[in-house]
């Protein structure tokens, strides 16, 4: 009879609580993970220099109230002004890196000073204790990247090093120091020089540039809100008064960069427009005495009104004049376009004033574009295109008829002009010819004054403008402390994130352990394996010597022994089929997975029940019955003392000259040992003396117990296994792989093997299943480890 899996309990697909088992049986890992985490995040926490952030609130004004310098050029032509700044433009304009250049040479924040401690280095910004005066070119130091020791000794004596660990070489304060950047002079800052003595700092020398460019890229801009020209500036530093320097700084030096731009562009104005007034100032000057030397010279003193009418009126129609020929021309070409067209074809559109006729060739033109396109699918005959033609003619006789009028109103208005113009040039030709000429004198001197006086305006308002311009950016907020301590490292998050990490550390590893994993843990790994193939028993892990079974024998390895003789003795009653069912052979898949110990203990614990028990070593190859119940024996063809197996194969003695009878405390054993290690093992089991055998001591022996060779490494087993009423197969946990089991399973269904059970040996306590860690023990009396302290 086999126990079907299902009928066990045994579910398929995912366990959870499986699943949680395996993570909480390992709780130790993640105690010590959790701690360990802990610490760290502590050391973290103690000696990381934390960092403060500081935040500034600015405006950006827009400029309504005073006019932008370059507007002073718009009528003049080749100038625009493009209006309000944008927000975007506004930011980048203050993360230029000239900006940050200037903050950090005003700061001086290239060179800083460290106090040493005895892990980290504290930056002294506020007040160093010295001042560094560098005698170098600045193009020179600005670029320097060194750092150096100074120890202070006395109130005129300091001490040099280039490292912490070179020689110190004393120099007396206003002294020059030779360094790599060139000649220093120290001087001390401090007015209280007993606090300093003895103390040790650090001076590091960094490039303006590189530190510039670190700054811009830990200063944030933002806008408030979107769409809103409030911008948040914010900067995160190990010192929460620098943060807020740099913040400040930077927004003046915005500031003063633009008046600087906005005055320097007034100020090209000015110049431009006083070399344009000297220019026009000269020509006026030359008009003023042309026209001066004119009058005396013709004795001119005033110009006629009448001189000054027919002159203009005289202008004026000869320019409507040439304006009434020039659409005459157009209307005379466009009739002989539409008179002498063939077919229907596009007319000229925007020529005419007249806007019915416009509209009327438009319209043409599109009826025209929809019949060409309508020729290419369809042709002349289509009902569509006739219908098109018909339109197009009744439009094209409107704008001839339209053409022809309004030619004929032109040459009318043409000659009408004509006329005109003669009369008035008879007028004009009549005044003096000394009139004409002061008039044109008159003209340019009136055109050259506007200009003049036109530019004396603009140099005023330029002025005006640049006297008026106010900063680009309002200060809403100074730079302020951003929350009440550091920004970073935040504890309460250092300590959650490394809670996080401590736990999934432990529960990564497990998890893909447990992913590599092709190894069997325990009974309930082996049954999701076998299936309908019943595991009989798991027996505990003991250690790496563990003992054989004693009679009353209340320990765990006692207790599991039973279970699985339990089960043994339901699957011989299950399974008499008339005879006697009583020969178990144990075996497994290689040598180590602790048969010969099952078979040993299995055999002690059927023979403590007052049972007659046989136990047989059937591994020949390597037997191991010796090193359990003989040790004093010696392996290999040097055993003398005993005969056994072997022997019994080999010659004529019977089965009662191999039995050899043992009693360990209160247990009767009868064993037959393998004997010497034959060179034709498999031959030699496939002898009929091998049934002799087992048929012999069925009938004599209540339980016979066979300790057999390896099953995957060797044949031996499957040579006599059709002897056996039950094969035990033997799986060591954390050492038989999953890919093991099939080899058995495989021979069960190819009929090779019959009444096929499984054991799992070596079970470590948190890994034992449900049939050992409730039933393991039971009726032992353990003290508690509070009792130990009890006398």
């Amino acid at each position: 009879m086999e126990i079907n899996s299902t009928s066990s309990g045994i579910k398929s697909g995912i366990d959870i609580k499986e699943i949680i088992k395996n993570y909480t049986k390992h709780w130790k890992w993640f105690v010590v993970s959790v701690f360990l985490a802990l610490a760290l995040a502590f050391v973290y926490l103690r000696y990381t220099v934390p960092q403060y952030s500081a935040i500034a609130k600015i405006q950006i004004i827009s400029e309504q109230g005073s006019k932008s310098e370059l507007s002073v050029l718009k009528d003049m032509g080749g100038f625009s002004s493009d209006g309000d700044v944008e927000v975007l433009d506004e930011i980048l304009s203050i993360k230029s890196r000239s900006n940050f250049i200037e903050v950090v040479k005003n700061l001086n924040l290239n060179v800083r000073v460290f106090t040493e401690g005895r892990i980290l280095e504290t930056e002294v910004y506020k007040k160093p204790p010295f001042t560094f005066n560098f005698l170098e070119h600045d193009s020179i130091v600005d670029k320097a990247n060194l750092s150096f020791y100074i120890n202070y000794i006395s109130e005129d004596k300091f001490g040099y090093s280039k490292t912490a660990e070179s020689k110190v070489k004393k120099f007396t304060f206003g002294s020059k120091v030779p360094t790599a950047a060139g000649d220093i002079v120290i001087t001390p800052a401090f007015t209280n020089p007993k606090g300093y003595k003895g103390r040790k700092f650090k001076v590091i020398v960094s490039p303006v540039e590189a530190i510039a460019g670190a700054y811009r890229g830990k200063v944030s801009i933002a806008p408030t809100e979107k769409g809103s020209k409030m911008l948040d500036l914010f900067l995160t530093d190990v010192d929460q008064q620098k943060a807020k320097d740099v913040l400040d700084e930077l927004i003046r030096i915005n500031n003063k960069n633009a008046l600087d731009a906005r005055k320097a562009i007034a100020d090209k104005t000015s110049n431009f427009i006083d070399d344009r007034i000297k220019v026009i100032a000269s020509s006026l000057s030359g008009y003023d005495q042309e026209e001066q030397e004119f009058k005396s010279e013709k004795g001119v003193s005033d110009i006629q009104g009448e001189t000054s009418f027919n002159y203009t009126m005289s202008t004026s129609s000869s320019q409507e004049l040439e304006s009434a020929r020039i659409q005459l021309g157009i209307v005379d070409a466009m009739k002989d376009q539409v008179e002498n067209q063939n077919g229907f074809n596009v007319l000229p559109t925007g020529v005419m004033q007249d806007p019915s006729i416009s509209s009327s060739v438009s319209k043409y033109n599109e009826l025209v574009i929809t019949r060409n396109n309508l020729l290419k699918n369809a042709s002349a005959n289509n009902p569509a295109v006739l219908a098109l033609n018909d339109q197009l003619s009744g439009i094209k006789q409107g704008v001839a008829s339209s053409l022809s009028s309004t030619k004929n109103a032109l040459g009318l208005q043409v000659n009408n002009l004509s006329k005109q113009v003669s009369q008035f040039r008879s007028k004009l030709y009549t005044s003096p010819t000394n009139q004409r000429k002061l008039t044109d004198i008159t003209r340019k001197q009136n055109s050259i004054e506007g200009i003049y006086l036109f530019l004396l305006q603009r140099r005023e308002e330029s002025q005006i403008a640049f006297a008026s311009a106010t900063p680009k950016l309002k200060t809403i907020d100074n730079a302020y402390n951003y929350g009440y301590g550091p920004v970073y490292p935040v504890k309460r998050n250092i300590y959650l994130l490394a809670l996080v990490a401590s736990l999934f550390i432990p529960f990564g590893f497990i998890y893909v352990s447990d992913l590599l994993d092709n190894k069997i843990h325990n009974k309930l790994d082996l049954e999701k394996l076998v299936g309908s193939i019943p595991v009989l028993a798991e027996i505990p892990s003991l250690g790496k010597n563990p003992g054989l079974v004693k009679k009353n024998d209340r320990s765990v390895q006692a207790e599991a022994f039973r279970i699985l003789r339990t089960n043994i003795d339901y699957f011989m009653q299950s399974n008499t089929n008339g005879k006697k069912n009583n020969i178990v052979f144990m075996t497994s898949s290689v040598s180590g997975e602790g048969k010969t110990f099952l078979a040993s203990n299995l055999a002690l614990i059927f023979a403590n029940t007052d049972k007659k028990v046989l136990l047989v070593g059937a591994d020949i190859r390597n037997p191991k019955l010796y090193t359990f119940f003989d040790p004093s024996e010696e392996k290999g063809n040097t055993r003398k003392k005993n005969v056994g197996l072997t022997e019994y194969l080999t010659s004529d003695i019977g089965v009662r000259d191999i039995i050899k009878s043992t009693v360990l405390g209160e247990t009767k054993l009868d064993i037959i040992y393998s004997g010497k290690i034959p060179p034709n093992p498999a031959e030699l089991l496939m002898s009929t003396k091998m049934k002799t055998l087992f048929e012999e001591v069925s009938e004599q022996y209540d339980y016979v117990i066979v300790d057999t060779a390896p099953m995957v490494v060797v044949t031996d087993t499957l040579l006599i296994s059709k002897y056996a009423d039950q094969l035990l197969y033997v799986t060591r946990a954390g050492s038989t792989e999953n890919k093991v089991i099939q080899h058995p399973i495989h021979l069960k269904q190819e009929g090779k093997i019959n009444n096929l059970s499984f054991i799992v040996n070596d079970v470590p306590e948190a890994d034992l299943g449900y049939g050992g860690k409730y039933g393991y023990g039971y009726g032992v009396n353990k003290k508690r480890w509070w009792h130990l302290f009890k006398k």
